[in-house]
């Protein structure tokens, strides 16, 4: 059917599709990105990436980076940079060993004097940045090499460790199966794929219930935003797009979750890291907060006229990205099982790639937590599917560089078009 002959409701479906395919072209294409990716190196990798144990330690060895993004998101919407969060990480890191390892206190209390100093490092930057007027490259530069000299002077030089067993709970542990086991069987297929066997299959009920949750309560989340945006008089996407995009992400979801049950269920780590993502996606949607941090990365000058108290607002986000770097340097620790002087290096390069690749604009003003999320997973599956092909390390370095570099003159060409 040619366009002429198309009525003006068809005309104004298309038109409308096509905008909302434009409007939302860099969330559609991450989702796609991060599908297309973990495809190619489930096939490059002979079907290794998607083996349980294979993304059980994809989400471990990337849980400290997704934590730190979620700060470094909303310093770089703000119009910022934080350099020193690898080194932060690392100091806290070096901190909680020596006060578990050398002076024997109770890691709850020790993990809560650590998140403190983290805070008190956000803040001590974040005063120098938003009181003093001093940039935040600079500030931050200097606390990369002041943090990274003091865990090499904490620590004297050498790897303190072990850790108590409950603090590695944290990054080692797993939550319980509270409801008990469930056994599937799967038939095995003959050559002329007529079922001749079964293979038994335990899952972690507890995990799969979770996920069953959490994904109808996505699909609650998008159905109630879509019906406030029509009751409002906005216009929302086309709802065959609507369904297809909640459709394919409640998808992959679900056989992550499965995944994992097949293995040792959800890692605690992942729960922490999910309510913090829940968290934030509150934060700077929902809160006058996340709506300010927003205002004053678009124009400053514009929202301190507007009354938003900047100097304060770019406090409270430094000490925030504190807070998260000393939690991140905790995971990564317990992960080790030891406090080492090299831990949390370059931590801030793949931090501040996987929000720019996540759709943060270098300029500050945009940015949204589930980008910096899938932003973090693509430079998760890419170290972890070229390790597992053997790519050296230099070569993996050149890669991400040119797909952060890529993502930036994206935007930057999606900004010069509008």
């Amino acid at each position: 059917m040619s366009i002429e002959t198309l009525t003006n409701a068809e005309r104004n479906a298309k038109a409308s599709a096509q905008m909302a395919l434009k409007d939302n072209l860099r969330d559609y294409g991450l989702v796609l990105a991060l599908i297309a990716i973990m495809v190619f190196f489930q096939w490059q990798t002979n079907g290794v990436l998607f083996k349980p144990v294979n993304l059980t330690n994809l989400v471990l060895q990337n849980s400290y980076i997704i934590i730190m993004a979620l700060g470094m998101l909303l310093v770089i919407v703000a119009g910022h940079i934080d350099l020193s969060v690898g080194s932060v990480s690392g100091f806290v890191g070096a901190v909680a060993a020596v006060l578990m390892v050398q002076y024997k206190l109770d890691p709850i209390l020790a993990t809560l004097i650590c998140l403190c100093v983290g805070g008190l490092i956000g803040a001590s930057q974040g005063y120098w940045i938003a009181y003093m007027k001093i940039p935040a490259f600079i500030v931050t530069l200097a606390g990369m090499l002041v943090f990274k000299g003091l865990s090499l002077a904490l620590l004297g030089g050498m790897s303190v460790g072990p850790f108590p067993p409950e603090f590695q709970l944290l990054s080692a542990g797993f939550i319980p199966d509270l409801i008990g086991p469930l056994t599937l069987v799967q038939p095995t297929l003959d050559a002329a794929g007529k079922p001749v066997a079964g293979s038994a299959v335990v899952l972690h009920s507890t995990t799969l219930l979770i996920g069953v949750v959490i994904v109808a309560l996505m699909l609650w989340s998008s159905l109630r935003s879509r019906a406030n945006r029509e009751s409002h008089g906005y216009e929302a996407e086309p709802f065959a797009l609507f369904v297809i995009k909640n459709a394919v992400i409640s998808a992959i979801v679900l056989f992550l979750i499965y995944m994992m049950a097949s293995y040792r269920g959800l890692p605690n780590v992942l729960i922490v890291m999910g309510v913090l993502i829940a968290l934030f996606v509150f934060i700077t949607k929902r809160m006058t907060f996340g709506r300010r941090v927003y205002a004053m990365g678009g124009n400053v000058k514009a929202a301190a006229l507007s009354g938003i108290k900047t100097e304060r607002l770019t406090f409270y986000i430094f000490i925030i990205m504190g807070v998260l770097a000393a939690l991140a340097g905790l995971i990564f620790a317990a992960r080790l099982n030891t406090a080492t002087p090299k831990a949390g290096l370059g931590f801030e390069l793949d931090v501040i790639a996987a929000v720019f690749i996540g759709g943060a604009s270098a300029m500050g003003g945009v940015g949204q937590v589930a980008g910096a999320v899938i932003g973090a997973f693509i430079m998760g599956v890419m170290n972890n599917g070229m390790s597992i092909m053997g790519v050296n390390i230099d070569w993996q370095q050149v890669i991400k560089g040119l797909v952060l570099l890529g993502a930036v003159v994206f935007d930057v060409y999606n900004k010069n078009k509008a």
